[in-house]
């Protein structure tokens, strides 16, 4: 979840299409005829200008290889499984299954996206300069499928298979480079920073790598993988062939939000994207079909936030900013890109579906960071917005001259009401949290709806309820102990959040907190094993709203064996129901979801 700039190449073809979009541009019938004389001198022209265009990024590229110079960054020994892994080429039988898949299990393909840098791991470059290195969300992605299919007899076969979602940048340095080729552009000295961005401009037309790490979402019975940095990549999830890139009829030219939300009842979906130049951040909405941009718009922000996901209600559209911000005057003056303004404001704005920035109704609230978004609905006069909530950012990381683990570590340290501590402990574990916006009065409230005993993230609902009032919510829970030790998020439960249940009997630990927190259920995974991806997959037919199953991937790290459970989202803190062991490690990542497929027979 990167950057990249409005209009740097984002349409662009693959080198193998297996499926036509309905939006795919189609240059040559649009192309005007040209008298033959004229063409011939067009082409005369056409490759003077492409061999002297050649010459100079030849100079450029030979100018990189001798100054800079790319070394493999070292993982911390409790860092292993974000070690990357390679392509396994074709889908493999998974035959090691503890318990049993119930027959309602709907068929299926669980996708879950994640970084897996090549050439053996993230790099860092260093030169006359100085330094620069790829933060840890970068990496390529890299999709991980298990295919859930049941025969005529109603038996189970499953399937797992992995591949790199295939962007122009991958193919190119993979395929033609075969080498690191890309400087880092988001971390590091200022010169050596601002000098990765003009000379990745100057060589590939764009200044950041397209990742496309993040998350895979489905549209219109299409599927896309998709990233901060970089446009939708289309995915068949068949085959795991990317297909090359959505960019909705040419209606949409920057970066892609990897948590767009369906609109409720028109099954529009809304997507929001940033830049680091204006505009900074642009709404758009795609028709229910996926072949028209219905209504776009730029919200007109004074700051350009790194903001990760945005919310829906059935009539207005939920915009977050806050101080995470991306900052180039501020990198030119020797300071950092990104950076978490800890003094910085936040604000969270209302717009009508289908508003312009004047519309937005915005409320000011206490300064935060939250990446990810339960869900958001309308009650009375009220936007309701239910999210995780932390006090610091986990993007990018520590300032230049700061110990990176150290860093991490003590922001991911268990936070313990007594003890002494400093302002900086624990200051990145998020908490599920809520903000109540009356849009008569203006006024916001909030509080902590868990109290601080457990830290969790990358939330999710069952995705029926997007945007309309849900009663249950899902996240992982985050293992600060673990986290601390290894200086990465590490999670090690699931939580079951029930938000119209108190909690019984619950002091909350949180001063000035006069409502009770809210029932949760924990399922807490065995010790050193973690999860990522976790999704809600409902039972076919399903009435209520939690009848189905949370999926996630499980990582052992003592065993270091990778498998996937199905819990019952209605026994949470019961044993899996299954326990899939896959036949090849998967690395931590991001984002899953599980997409219902009737296979053919």
């Amino acid at each position: 979840m990167m950057l990249m700039f409005p209009g740097s190449s984002p349409t662009r073809s693959p080198s193998i299409s297996l499926s036509i979009h309905p939006c795919k541009s189609n240059l040559s019938s649009s192309m005007p005829l040209i008298p033959g004389k004229k063409l011939k001198q067009q082409h005369v022209r056409v490759d003077i200008v492409q061999k002297l265009k050649n010459g100079c990024m030849k100079l450029v590229d030979a100018f990189v290889d001798t100054v800079f110079e790319f070394s493999d960054q070292t993982l911390h020994p409790n860092q292993s499984n974000l070690a990357p892994v390679e392509e396994i080429g074709a889908p493999v039988a998974v035959a090691d299954i503890q318990g049993t898949l119930p027959q309602q299990f709907p068929q299926g393909i669980f996708l879950r996206n994640g970084p897996n840098p090549l050439f053996g791991g993230l790099k860092w470059t260093r030169s006359m300069l100085g330094r620069s290195s790829f933060i840890w969300v970068e990496g390529e992605g890299m999709l991980h499928a298990i295919y859930f299919k049941k025969n005529i007899n109603g038996e189970w076969h499953l399937y797992y298979n992995n591949r790199y979602v295939q962007t122009d940048s991958f193919q190119f340095e993979k395929h033609v480079k075969n080498r690191p080729s890309f400087l880092p552009a988001v971390e590091g000295d200022a010169l050596a920073v601002v000098a990765a961005f003009v000379l990745n401009w100057l060589r590939f037309g764009e200044v950041n790598k397209d990742m496309s790490n993040t998350n895979v979402i489905e549209h219109s019975g299409r599927f896309y993988s998709v990233a901060e940095n970089s446009m939708p990549q289309e995915i068949d999830i068949m085959s795991l062939q990317s297909l090359g890139v959505w960019d909705v009829c040419r209606a949409w030219n920057r970066p892609f939000t990897s948590h767009p939300k369906k609109a409720p009842d028109t099954g529009e979906l809304v997507i929001m994207g940033i830049a680091p130049t204006k505009p900074y951040m642009e709404i758009g909405i795609i028709s229910e079909d996926g072949k028209r941009m219905v209504h776009k718009v730029d919200v007109k922000l004074s700051r350009s936030s790194l903001t990760h996901e945005i919310g829906v209600t059935r009539r207005f559209n939920v915009i977050l900013d806050y101080p995470v911000t991306i900052d180039l005057n501020r990198l030119i003056r020797g300071g950092s890109l990104i950076k978490f303004e800890k003094e910085g404001y936040a604000k969270i704005g209302v717009m009508p579906r289908y508003g312009d920035a004047d519309s937005i109704q915005w409320f000011e609230v206490k300064p935060n960071c939250t990446m990810h978004l339960f869900n958001c609905f309308e009650h009375q006069n009220e936007v309701v917005v239910w999210g995780c909530r932390a006090t610091d950012s986990i993007i990018p990381g520590p300032e230049k001259g700061l110990n990176k683990f150290e860093w991490f570590s003590q922001r991911f340290k268990p936070v313990h009401v007594t003890d002494e501590q400093n302002a900086e402990d624990g200051s990145l574990l998020s908490c599920a949290y809520e903000w109540r916006l009356n849009l008569k009065t203006g006024e916001a409230r909030e509080r902590f709806l868990t109290g601080n005993q457990f830290s969790m993230d990358f939330p999710f609902i069952n995705s029926a309820f997007t945007g309309l009032k849900n009663r249950y919510g899902y996240a992982q829970v985050l293992d600060s102990v673990a986290s601390s030790n290894s200086g990465m998020f590490k999670f090690g439960g699931l939580a079951k959040l029930h938000f119209e249940e108190p909690q019984s009997g619950e002091v909350s630990l949180l001063k000035g907190s006069e409502e009770e927190p809210i029932k949760v259920e924990y399922h807490m995974l065995e010790n050193n094993s973690f999860c990522t991806g976790a999704s809600f997959v409902p039972r076919e037919d399903s009435l209520q709203e939690d009848d189905g199953w949370i999926i996630a991937h499980v990582h052992n790290e003592i065993t270091n064996t990778s498998q996937v459970y199905i819990v019952d989202a209605k026994r949470f803190s019961d044993e899996p129901v299954a326990k899939i062991t896959l036949p090849h490690r998967v690395p931590y990542g991001f984002h899953g979801a599980f997409m219902p497929i009737s296979f053919h027979k």
